[in-house]
């Protein structure tokens, strides 16, 4: 039996300019007979298209400011609420290795399991593929739906033909496939591959999926694709980690993540203002705290929890449930980091604030100094060794020395500006708007280099590190089109990704592989590296 294979191809007759002042990309019919009198004729009298010449003018030389504004405006998710910035909450992440200090067994990631119920208010988890809405409705239409034939190209826009053979004769049945194949053909897009056999009906091959790419209708409960959906139906792709839970509760972006030392709860702040509480056991959200303005920051320090907010950081003792306002006519709070028994906090207005522990006040933080030399918003801070890393807006990266709070070098090594870092062994990692990720070496005490320079084309916005189950780093890695991808290190090769709806702004890791990825819908997901 001979078996053919066609390639179906729809070509489309593309217009160029032509016949004066033409209103739109259609080609003047009367043109093409060699009849068209009309100068000038709102229609094209080319079959070629213009060549696109981009011009620079003075004015977009003069936005050219302002667009970077706008990029650093998205960055930090600015445009989510009016009036006022979003934080992405770039706190930096404990060094790959560094023994986590998570003793307790409410830590253990077993007590995630009961999560994937989808009780206690948390949606269901599910990576696999989803329930296709509209199939059972095909069901009742044809009764006899063994007998149902589906063609799908899986091509942009393309819907599943069904010819139904429900209570018609065998002949009458051929005609209408036939015919409803010959519909399919014409409407199909180009270099779909249909597959036919010499006195059959063709044969559409299902298209591979798009394994880079979920499907924005399926996170949204609304394809209607099905298996035949060309993008995946799954929150993640790639092995060596999995989804324990989803907790829902914040109505806006999650900012911040913290599992304190020795508690079975875990904290989130948001831009919405609040502060919830999570039980370990449950996944239920035990406790709401209202604080009244927008949260870009939230980490722990032993049994303090900090929240930084607009020219203020909240401190609060999760045990004793004292808590105190440390006020600073600053700006938005938007990163925070503590060594030393000082706690550091990044502003809106370039300036690092520093606090330290005392003894002798109602106040147990007193602010020791303030940090100057950006010219920026500092968006990122980080701890290594001896040595403040801030990361700021003004594109540079400063190494402060952490005896005599001096800043001792300035890496110029980005183009724009700095949104996160973490430190690696003997490696500091930064990611810029630049689209770069690039790695840094201290050759000396004096002089500092980048080692490697990894393009992310699709924009990095947080970076964070964890160690995978044999210990090996693996760097997780938001980026602006809604996903996180999971490079190993130091190949970069990338091993996964992590799908949402909206850009993770926070990543935090946890004792026994777990993780949390918090994204601008409010949605909180706890990850465990396998």
């Amino acid at each position: 039996m001979e078996i053919k294979t066609l390639t179906v191809r729809n070509h489309t007759r593309v217009g160029g300019r032509g016949g004066g002042s033409a209103k739109n990309n259609a080609v003047c019919y009367f043109w093409k007979e060699g009849k068209c009198n009309r100068n000038p004729c709102r229609f094209l009298h080319t079959d070629f298209p213009a060549l696109s010449v981009y011009h620079r003018n003075f004015k977009q030389s003069q936005a050219s400011k302002d667009q970077l504004k706008k990029r650093l405006k998205y960055a930090l998710g600015e445009n989510n609420r009016a009036g006022s910035l979003e934080d992405k909450s770039n706190k930096s992440s404990p060094s790959f290795g560094e023994e986590l200090p998570r003793n307790c067994p409410l830590y253990s990631a077993k007590n995630w399991s009961v999560l994937k119920t989808g009780s206690h208010g948390l949606e269901g988890v599910n990576d696999q593929e989803s329930y296709c809405p509209g199939a059972e409705d095909l069901q009742r239409k044809c009764p006899d739906h063994n007998n149902v034939m589906v063609l799908s190209a899986g091509g942009d826009g393309s819907e599943d033909r069904i010819a139904q053979n429900c209570n018609v004769s065998a002949t009458d049945a051929e005609g209408l496939k036939r015919i409803t194949v010959h519909k399919y053909i014409e409407d199909s897009p180009k270099d779909t591959v249909i597959s036919t056999t010499e006195g059959s009906v063709p044969e559409v091959e299902t298209p591979r999926k798009d394994q880079r790419k979920a499907c924005e209708q399926w996170m949204s409960d609304s394809c209607v694709e099905g298996k035949g959906c060309q993008y995946l139906h799954s929150w993640f792709q790639g092995v060596g980690f999995s989804m324990l839970a989803k907790l829902s509760g914040h109505s806006e972006a999650v900012s911040g993540i913290a599992l304190p030392s020795g508690s079975d709860k875990l904290y989130s702040g948001s831009t919405d203002g609040t502060v919830r509480v999570w039980d370990c056991h449950t996944g239920q959200s035990v406790r709401v705290m209202n604080l009244g303005d927008v949260i870009r920051s939230l980490i722990s320090v032993g049994s303090w929890v900090f929240i930084g907010m607009p020219n203020v950081v909240k401190a609060w003792n999760i045990q004793t449930e004292a808590d105190f306002s440390l006020h600073e006519q600053v700006g938005q709070v938007y990163a925070m980091t503590a060594a030393r028994d000082m706690l550091f906090a990044g502003a809106q207005n370039g300036v690092i604030l520093v606090w330290k522990g005392s003894t002798e006040s109602k106040n147990p933080f007193q602010l020791a100094t303030s940090l100057e030399g950006h010219s920026g918003t500092v968006t990122c801070l980080a701890v290594g060794a001896k040595w403040l890393y801030s990361g700021s807006a003004d594109s540079t990266i400063r190494v402060w020395d952490l005896d005599t709070l001096q800043c001792i070098h300035t890496l110029n090594g980005h183009a724009d500006a700095v949104m996160s870092l973490i430190c690696w062994n003997h490696h500091l990692l930064s990611c810029s708007l630049d689209q770069t990720v690039k790695v840094w070496f201290a050759t000396d005490e004096s002089h500092f280099e980048v080692t490697y320079t990894h393009d992310e084309y699709h924009g990095a916005l947080v970076l964070c590190g964890v160690n995978d189950a044999a210990t090996k780093p693996v760097l997780l890695c938001s980026c602006s089109d809604n996903s996180v991808r999971l490079y190993e290190l130091p190949s970069f090769s990338e091993r996964g990704r992590i799908f949402s709806k909206q850009v993770v702004r926070t990543i935090q890791v946890g004792p026994d592989g777990l993780f949390f990825t918090g994204d601008g819908t409010g949605l909180l997901n706890v990850w465990k590296m396998d």
